[in-house]
């Protein structure tokens, strides 16, 4: 009897199981990992039942793995370790307690509906399709998030006596330097091998009003930047235009090494988004969905194959013994700092690629203030300044308005030595330097606080960092299953830190797990 491609694979599953029933799919050309598309898997009604998939960690990526799984019929169970949803997708407000080893902190911050931080991701690129298409469909409101700010800081202790300068002048003035220099070199003729004697005046002329240089071509300063006397605009009278800060001065600080372009990277382009009120929307707006299938405060112990599928071994609080939950197949979100010290039977590959991922040591401060000196005192709305200090940006909240406090986040550190030096420190201790450091770049910023709280990410329980660095060379090899196990978070993907790449990898297992089960039927 002639047997298809169909039977073949039915019967190598009773047979050898689900690993070889997928090396099978491999090798015949039926199971091509494909690429994870901006799109939600768009699975067969009922393509599930039947089949169990237990998933490791409520964050975001288990949260849309267990939703899109759910809805085919698959039988989901989510085991998180904490006794919250949303892993690193983190805002407090007053009355929180957040745990790091060794401590906790209460958050101390007024109750009101603007006086809010996000210690987790804070940002959302236009260009991240899925996570905003998740946004769309579960009705989480969102409003823009102002990523970059003429009227922010630019500040660097050895440069301009240091003290802040306004970003619009740093701006302005780099741009007309550089086009004063190209308008000489093309005057000069040194371009003449690839110009025209018309293209020549055209370039010149784009750079007159690129720079705004004055009719001699040369950089005099600009009106972009704004007028003597911190003047902004000219008002009543006409104002006399700033002097141009010194070009040497201006080479010698360290902002055009990326702080300049930061808005140019493709994640910092505007427009950028936030959901009303906090990130943690998105949490509630999954877990509002999924939370009957989540099992809190159970922590992961051993992740084991079986002939049938796989076996996690966890611990459920206030439990004295293991219990064990065997499922068809596991999506495990773990982060790999942690992962790679729970017991498993991963095989040597995936266990190289769990080992090689090095998650940065994230820190984010966040203060209240008693009124809003950013805004009153120096028109400042939203967007980031910069310092070559160890807290390396201070971001002003792009929500609550002229209200009359407000929640500023007083250090933003990714930097490897910066972020271990804050999260050696007490939470007091950090409160204590990231003031120090933004009395530098606010004289009297030290009176305005009233209180802060801190979050360092690689002092915090199941996560032990904030994301993989960017150069990891892991992601394509957790992005092929390991047996029944197949690996997500924005671990395995090319977007780490990113909302974007949590989902993306959600749904690339969703896809292959889906592919494989659908292949046997």
């Amino acid at each position: 009897m002639s047997m298809t491609r169909r039977n073949f694979i039915q019967s190598l599953g009773a047979v050898a199981g689900v690993e070889a029933v997928h090396r099978t799919m491999q090798a015949l050309g039926l199971s091509g990992m494909g690429e994870a598309l901006a799109a939600a898997p768009d699975l067969p009604s009922g393509s599930g039942q039947g089949k169990s998939v237990v998933i490791l960690g409520a964050g975001v990526s288990g949260m849309t793995a267990a939703y899109e799984l759910a809805k085919a019929g698959y039988r989901c169970t989510i085991l998180e370790a904490t006794s919250r949803a949303g892993g690193r997708n983190l805002t407090v407000r007053g009355g929180d307690v957040i745990e790091e080893f060794g401590g906790r902190q209460r958050v101390e911050f007024d109750r009101r509906d603007h006086l809010y931080a996000n210690l987790g991701p804070a940002r959302i690129p236009y260009h991240h399709r899925a996570i905003l298409g998740y946004c769309r469909d579960f009705g989480v409101e969102l409003e823009v998030f102002t990523n970059d700010n003429r009227a922010a800081l630019f500040h660097n202790r050895e440069r301009f006596g240091g003290k802040p300068v306004v970003a619009r002048q740093v701006l302005t003035d780099t741009r007309g330097y550089i086009a004063e220099l190209l308008a000489k070199a093309v005057n000069q003729g040194a371009l003449d091998g690839e110009l025209t004697g018309e293209d020549r005046e055209r370039i010149v002329d784009m750079l007159v009003r690129f720079g705004g240089l004055n009719p001699d071509h040369i950089y005099k300063g600009s009106n972009r930047s704004g007028y003597q006397g911190e003047k902004i605009h000219e008002g009543l009278k006409a104002g006399d235009v700033n002097s141009p800060l010194d070009l040497s001065e201006l080479l010698k600080a360290d902002f055009w090494h990326y702080k300049l372009h930061y808005s140019h990277f493709l994640n910092a382009n505007p427009t950028l988004f936030q959901p009303i009120g906090g990130m943690d929307a998105i949490v509630k707006a999954f877990e509002a969905r999924v939370r009957p299938l989540i099992r809190y405060r159970s922590v992961t112990k051993e992740i084991r194959k079986t002939p049938e599928g796989v076996r996690i071994v966890y611990r459920q609080a206030g439990r004295d013994a293991d219990d064990a939950i065997d499922a068809d197949f596991a999506v495990c979100t773990i982060p790999a700092p942690v992962l790679k010290d729970i017991p498993n039977d991963f095989s040597p590959e995936t266990r190289a690629a769990i080992e090689s991922i090095e998650f940065v040591n994230a820190v984010k401060i966040a203060f209240q203030t008693r009124r809003r000196f950013w805004e009153d005192d120096h028109a400042i709305y939203g967007g980031i300044s910069w310092t070559d200090q160890d807290i390396t940006q201070i971001w002003y909240p792009p929500y609550g308005y002229h209200r009359d406090k407000g929640i500023l986040m007083g250090a933003y550190i990714w930097s490897q030595k910066p972020g271990t030096r804050f999260g050696d420190m007490n939470p007091a201790e950090r409160l204590r330097a990231a003031i120090a450091e933004g009395e530098r770049v606010h004289p009297g910023y030290a009176a305005e606080i009233e209180s802060g709280v801190s979050r360092a990410w690689a002092r915090t329980p199941f996560q032990k960092g904030g994301w993989p660095r960017s150069a990891h060379k892991s992601p394509e090899a957790l992005q092929r299953p390991d047996g029944p196990i197949h690996f997500a978070g924005d671990q395995v993907t090319g977007l780490p830190g990113w909302q974007e790449g949590a989902v993306l990898g959600a749904h690339l297992a969703v896809r292959a797990i889906n592919e494989r089960v659908m292949a046997t039927k």
